[in-house]
C-alpha cells in the first residue's frame, strides 16, 4: 500500500474536521444551499483521491480512478461511486481545496521569485470550437507562439514554497496581478524582463519590496549589486517549479469538459506540489539585512 496515500488522507481528514464545521455554518448564515443529493464519499475522501492522482504516475484521472482506485483501493474507500458521479462531486471540494492550499503557504524568507506559465486548454486550431471556456479566455500570443488558455502567475520563495498564485486570461499583462500577489511581502522580488516597469518598481519599493530584473538591450546600463546578480542567476528555480507543476503534478491538459473540474485539477495539482517533502531550492549566502523582513 502506498504510504503517501495514508499520510495524505490523515492530513486532509484532520484539516476537514477542523474547517468543515465553520464552512458549513458560513453557508447556512449566507443561505447557500447544499447539493440535494449527498455523495457516499466524504469531502476528505474526494480531496484525497484528487490530490493523490497528481502524486501518482497516472496521466489521466479516468484511468487512475477506474483502474487503480476502484480495483486496488476499494478496501480503503468502501463507499466508492462511479467515475461519472465522482466527476460531478468534484466541484464540492473547490473551497476546501483553496483553504487547504492556503494552510501550506510558504515561509517569508525575504527572497522571492515571480513568473507566469501558460495553461493551454485546447490546441490553437480548435480554439473557435471550444465551448467550455468561451468568454473566459481568449486567443493570445507568447514567446512560444499563439495559444488558447490561461496564465498561471506564481510567486515562490528561495525554498521553492508557493507564496501566492493567480489564474488570469492568457492575454493579461504579467505585471498587472503583481501588486495583489506580493501583498505583505518584504525583501527582494526577482523576475524576468517581462516585469520591467518603473511605475511597478516604485509602487513595490514604497512597500518594502525591491523588484529585481535584467535590463533590455535598448536600456541604459547601470551598476548592479553582486547580490542582485546572484539572484538573477538563480531565477531558474521558478522555472523548475513550473516544470514540476506541469509535468509531474499535471496541472495542464486539454481534456476538460467543465470549468469546475478544470479548477479542481489546478488546485489539486498545486496541493500535491505543496505537500512534496523536497522542492527546488537555492543555497546562497546573502547579508542578514536582505533576508530579514
Amino acid at each position: 500500500m502506498d504510504t503517501r496515500l495514508t499520510i495524505l488522507f490523515t492530513v486532509v481528514d484532520d484539516f476537514c474536521k477542523e474547517i468543515m464545521p465553520a464552512l458549513e455554518r458560513h453557508m447556512l448564515e449566507n443561505n447557500i444551499k447544499k447539493r440535494k443529493r449527498a455523495g457516499n464519499l466524504s469531502i476528505s475522501e474526494i480531496m484525497t483521491i484528487c490530490i493523490h492522482f497528481h502524486q501518482s504516475d497516472f496521466r489521466t484521472f479516468k484511468h487512475y480512478y477506474n483502474n487503480y482506485v476502484c480495483k486496488q483501493l476499494r478496501h480503503l474507500f468502501p463507499n466508492l461511486v462511479s467515475y461519472g458521479r465522482i466527476v460531478t462531486l468534484m466541484k464540492s471540494i473547490i473551497i476546501p481545496l483553496c483553504l487547504f492550499l492556503q494552510s501550506f503557504k510558504g515561509e517569508k524568507t525575504g527572497i522571492y521569485f515571480i513568473d507566469s506559465t501558460l495553461i493551454k486548454v485546447c490546441h490553437i486550431k480548435r480554439e473557435k470550437q471550444n465551448k467550455v471556456f468561451k468568454n473566459l479566455t481568449e486567443k493570445s500570443r507568447s514567446t512560444m507562439g499563439w495559444f488558447f488558455g490561461f496564465k498561471l502567475h506564481l510567486v515562490v520563495n528561495d525554498k521553492g514554497e508557493i507564496m501566492a498564485f493567480k489564474l488570469t486570461a492568457g492575454n493579461v499583462d504579467d505585471r498587472k496581478p503583481v501588486p495583489n500577489l506580493v501583498k505583505n511581502l518584504i525583501g527582494k522580488l526577482v523576475g524576468d524582463k517581462g516585469y520591467i516597469s518603473q511605475k511597478l518598481f516604485e509602487k513595490l519599493y514604497l512597500k518594502g519590496l525591491q523588484l529585481v530584473t535584467k535590463i533590455k538591450k535598448n536600456m541604459k546600463n547601470k551598476l548592479m549589486p553582486i547580490v542582485e546578480k546572484l539572484l538573477l542567476r538563480k531565477r531558474a528555480i521558478i522555472e523548475s517549479v513550473n516544470d514540476q507543476l506541469k509535468n509531474i503534478s499535471q496541472i495542464e491538459h486539454t481534456r476538460h469538459r467543465s470549468v469546475w473540474n478544470f479548477t479542481v485539477n489546478m488546485l489539486s495539482g498545486l496541493c500535491a506540489y505543496a505537500l512534496k517533502p523536497k522542492k527546488p531550492s537555492i543555497k546562497i549566502n546573502l547579508p542578514l539585512a536582505i533576508t530579514k523582513n
